[in-house]
């Protein structure tokens, strides 16, 4: 355990706790700040306060940093569904209900733990904790990913990431009937200031676009495509939440009292399109619905010949 002591100056008076320290220390984030405060890891002047304390001149802030622990992530035998494979890249449908990487509290059972079981090599530029994921889809949300077995076929596949070059087509069912055929959701995205669990459009956020069209509209829910110019966190299930048609089933952003018994958001990331980092060939896949979503599908579907 390692003890800091800082007094603090003129200059950071009336500043919040947690923004000081977060400035102090550039290689530790804001949350995990947040976490030892929380956790009474950081004082002051002897006394437990919150994060959004502000600070006084000559204020003394004591600090226990607790011991780095090593972080192993373990292969395990969790069967994939692999859609291609070669030796630069790994694509796979990934089903409802499993978590893409390690995180603290979760570090079983993820897509990351089937990956290392099933491939002796992946690359390495996000860490121990996320061997070869190049980019993410949540817990909820089924569909295609394209994992990275080496750094070039990482930095290559990133870059098409970055310049938005990567097809990313999503089919979500949402709630109520969107009238116009397409439209555009151009509204930025950033942590929500009332609740950091969340995502927010926040001014000052990173740009985030969602391009939508509809597939088919039922008596008071809408099936759509949604096309990714961005990819930020939720961005999907939070544009749509945000216009006024959230994602059935949605825990986060979605309307409390759902219709349907489902474990998650009605999400499914059908089509991925890319530049292979090696042969420069443009190759593209897509998964069919699965079984979660056909079967809400269905029942709208009766509903509707029935009335």
């Amino acid at each position: 355990m390692e003890l800091r002591k800082i007094i603090v100056d003129k200059e950071a008076e009336n500043t919040r706790l947690d923004v000081f320290l977060s400035k102090i220390f550039e290689d530790k984030s804001r949350s995990y700040i947040q976490k030892l405060i929380e956790g009474s890891h950081i004082l002051v002047n002897n006394k437990e306060k919150k994060s959004n304390y502000k600070l006084n001149n000559n204020d003394i802030i004591t600090i226990e940093l607790p011991e780095v622990q090593e972080l192993v992530v373990e292969a395990e035998n969790i069967p994939l569904d692999i859609l291609y494979e070669d030796e630069d890249v790994v694509v796979i449908n990934k089903p409802q209900g499993i978590v893409v990487h390690p995180a603290p509290g979760n570090y079983k059972g993820t897509l990351v733990n089937a990956l290392l079981y099933h491939c002796e090599d992946l690359s390495g530029i996000n860490g121990v904790a996320r061997p070869g994921i190049v980019h993410r889809i949540d817990k909820d949300t089924s569909g295609i990913l394209v994992i990275a077995k080496n750094d070039k076929a990482h930095n290559k596949l990133a870059e098409q990431l970055k310049n938005h070059s990567m097809i990313r087509e999503y089919i979500a069912l949402v709630e109520g009937r969107i009238k116009q055929d397409k439209g555009v959701v151009d509204k930025p995205i950033g942590r929500n200031p009332k609740d950091r669990l969340k995502m927010g459009i926040v001014s000052g956020g990173k740009r985030a676009v969602t391009h939508y069209e509809v597939i088919e509209r039922f008596e008071k829910n809408t099936l759509i495509k949604c096309i990714l110019e961005t990819g930020r966190t939720h961005q999907i299930r939070l544009h749509m939440s945000h216009i006024g048609y959230p994602i059935v089933g949605d825990p986060v952003y979605g309307i409390k009292k759902q219709k349907f018994n489902l474990r998650g958001q009605m999400l499914h990331a059908k089509k991925l399109g890319f530049i292979h980092p090696s042969t420069g060939e443009y190759m593209e896949f897509e998964s069919s619905l699965p079984e979660y979503f056909t079967h809400i599908l269905d029942l709208l579907s009766n509903k509707e010949n029935k009335n």
